[in-house]
């Protein structure tokens, strides 16, 4: 009879195949604008216009839009058209009632770069606005059918991008920069993951060495190591990576060393017990009695004994070492140019998302963070019983 492995094996090997080829599969940056800033899931429906898009080329000079919403947030039109010889060509723009506006133009040969921007002071110059008025009434003054065209010369290569930014997106929105939430979300779970299973393990190393060196030499040195570890217990975490991170920076390598040095403590002492307790068997006086070196005793005979113990401790360490990120990013103390859960969070906060009621800035990471976290304590349990199966009657009740 197959045994099914328990929930968490499960979900912790899904969320690693979604942080390994998710990102792949995006079609654009994390870092674009796709929509209005805070705009809600498609699905939650609304008499928000959807976001537009659409090509203008040689062989399609014209693009015609069917709206039937207010006139959108903004509008933005981008490429560059090849012409060959002398040629004269504008970029006009159609209303419903039949006005027309010239929004580029062009005569010459070559190549013609188009960055048109309806926010731009130079893009409302051309339509003969004040600079801090709005274009996008003045284009969508009405629903019905709005045109945009090539009229002149027809290019013979290169093609112009139209985009207008819709009042919804995705599935699960933007964030106050336009930025699909989704694509930030998924970003998200690398970071986690790396900065959660990284600094646990620098984290063990460190403990494991120190603990079983501790506890087997015993004496002066464990006294020492373990006077250490009572001040480092007894000092709070927060302030001082506060300060540390200040002090050293905000990259995301060096908030992994910052957690896994204020983390080893618990690991050593667990360690230590632990050799304490093997230190004195018939076995490693055995060893000892024939010449073993200590470093051969710790290495052949300790270390094996400790790994079901640290694999525990590792699996329970990892959603410590995630919330301390995430807590960090928060308080915004991680690098701005790295996108995680706890990011997230800390920009939905700043820029107002809790009381602009824009849930979908903060319930995903939330959400995130608290699913790794009971994903790795299960982990950590279930190598605990593996350890010690006399464990699963008492943690199952």
């Amino acid at each position: 009879m197959i045994k099914i492995p328990r929930w968490s094996f499960i979900t912790f090997f899904l969320i690693l195949v979604i942080a390994v080829f998710a990102p792949m599969g995006l079609s654009r940056s994390p870092q674009e604008t796709v929509a209005k800033p805070f705009a809600p899931p498609a699905w939650t429906g609304g008499d928000a216009p959807p976001p537009f898009s659409a090509v203008l080329s040689p062989s399609q000079g014209i693009v015609v839009l069917d709206w039937e919403w207010e006139a959108p947030e903004n509008i933005s039109i981008k490429g560059e058209l090849v012409f060959e010889g002398y040629s004269v060509s504008k970029l006009v723009w159609t209303t419903p009632d039949g006005r027309t506006f010239t929004l580029a133009s062009f005569q010459g040969s070559g190549k013609w770069p188009l960055d048109l921007d309806g926010r731009d002071i130079t893009f409302k110059t051309a339509l003969g606005i004040p600079p801090l008025a709005n274009a996008l009434p003045l284009l969508f003054p009405s629903r019905g059918e709005h045109r945009v065209s090539i009229e002149g010369d027809i290019p013979s290569g290169g093609s112009l991008n139209l985009t207008l930014p819709g009042g919804k997106w995705g599935l699960m929105g933007t964030d106050q920069r336009g930025r699909d939430v989704l694509a930030l979300f998924i970003m998200g779970i690398r970071v986690s993951l790396l900065v959660g299973i990284s600094a646990t393990l620098l984290a063990s190393f460190f403990g494991l060495s120190i603990g079983l060196t501790s506890g087997y030499l015993g004496g002066v040195v464990d006294s020492l190591v373990m006077r250490t570890v009572d001040v480092l217990l007894s000092i709070p975490v927060l302030p001082i990576l506060m300060v540390i991170v200040g002090i050293w920076g905000k990259g995301l390598w060096q908030l992994v060393i910052i957690l896994g040095l204020f983390s080893w403590m618990g690991t050593a002492r667990t360690v230590r017990s632990l050799a304490l307790s093997l230190r004195e068997s018939c076995y490693v006086e055995n060893l000892r009695s024939i010449g073993a070196s200590p470093w051969y005793i710790l290495y052949r005979h300790l270390l094996p004994e400790a790994m079901p113990v640290l694999l525990a401790t590792i699996s329970l360490g990892v959603p410590g070492a995630i919330l301390a990120e995430a807590g960090l990013s928060f308080l915004g103390l991680s690098d701005p140019r790295v996108i995680s859960w706890g990011r997230m969070l800390h920009e939905a906060h700043g820029f107002g998302a809790f009381t602009a009621g824009a849930w979908w800035l903060i319930i995903p990471p939330g959400i995130g963070i608290s699913i790794i976290c009971l994903v790795f304590l299960d982990m950590g349990r279930s190598i605990e019983e593996m350890a010690d199966p006399r464990l699963k009657g008492s943690l199952r009740q």
